[in-house]
């Protein structure tokens, strides 16, 4: 699977849910650590064995014995190393840098992982062949999260419970996510996959009162947020055939859905979001009453300038009928 797409949460949903679940998992990443300190890490040292092991070391392997080894970035191990646990794989034998005879023999389950084609790896003499048929006894290919939306809802709102627990004190409630919200995180590309969410809500939940329902405007969306998305949603389908209905019908829709994001944008703050639009603010309040929206947000007549906080606290009243794309 692609980079951040939760492949170590699987492994460690494969480990938790196996008999194996009382002994380790132990995580390696084979990208993070020099060619040289890997196999050290790996498979441990003697005394000696090279300069500064100034003490005998236990490697990773026999850490995991009994229980599961994750070993991530896989096609980055080198070829030399990947040789070496080939046996490892065959045997379960594990010998020590620096010893002449077999120091263990380990029992350990093997997860490994790659953002690779793994048979483009092997064309491309990154991955050992035999190796890779010695692990491949069951393949799961994790899809980017685009192409699973339905598991971001999941996903936030378990990244909020773990991320309320972690910063926030046990006492204090813990807040939600409207729908509204639900519906725009379900709408973003999300590049960075489960990794960019996860980094987004903890953002979000270090910033949230207890209790709180989040809203679109509470989200950090500055650098984040495609005015331009809505023109590309596959969702706008006009439903009458007649040119000048359907042009009308598409034409609300985007503007509907290009307010929205401008206002979350602009954090609820009108002059800011005419500026983003280009407009002047009587343009920007016309189309928010074309479109339901009231001129402050809240239903009390036009907010000036000095009003800066303008209208965040009062941002929640965008329409409840709009669900962003």
């Amino acid at each position: 699977g692609e980079t951040g797409t939760g492949k170590e949460l699987v492994a460690q949903y494969i480990h938790h849910h196996s008999r194996r679940s009382r002994k380790r998992l132990v995580p390696i990443n084979c990208a993070a650590i020099p060619e040289q300190l890997l196999e050290s890490e790996m498979f441990g040292h003697r005394k000696g064995a090279f300069t500064g092991a100034d003490r005998e070391k236990m490697g990773l392997l026999e850490l995991a014995n009994g229980g599961t080894l994750f070993l991530d970035e896989l096609t980055e191990m080198s070829m030399a190393l990947q040789t070496k646990m080939l046996r490892v794989l065959q045997d379960g034998i594990v010998r020590r840098v620096g010893s002449e005879e077999e120091e263990a023999v380990v029992d350990v389950r093997f997860v490994s992982a790659t953002n690779r084609d793994p048979r483009e790896a092997i064309r491309s003499k990154m991955l050992r062949e035999d190796l890779y048929y010695r692990l491949n006894v069951v393949q799961v290919a994790i899809p980017p999260l685009r192409e699973r939306v339905e598991d971001i809802p999941l996903l936030a709102n378990h990244f909020l419970r773990v991320f309320w627990g972690r910063h926030r004190s046990a006492k204090e409630a813990i807040p939600s996510f409207t729908e509204d919200t639900i519906d725009f995180l379900s709408s973003r590309p999300w590049r960075g996959n489960v990794r960019e969410l996860q980094n987004f809500v903890e953002h979000v939940t270090i910033l949230a009162q207890p209790g709180a329902k989040i809203q679109i405007h509470h989200l950090p969306l500055d650098q984040e947020v495609d005015l331009g998305a809505a023109t590309s949603a596959p969702g706008i389908l006009p439903s009458s055939d007649a040119y000048h209905v359907a042009k009308e019908q598409v034409l609300a829709s985007f503007e509907k859905d290009y307010v929205t994001r401008l206002v979350a944008r602009a954090s609820g703050n009108m002059s800011r979001a005419a500026r983003l639009a280009s407009v002047d603010r009587t343009t920007l309040y016309r189309l928010f009453e074309r479109h339901g929206f009231r001129r402050d947000f809240s239903g009390s007549g036009v907010a000036s300038d000095s009003e800066s906080a303008d209208v965040v606290e009062n941002a929640q009243a965008l329409p409840a009928d709009i669900s962003p794309i």
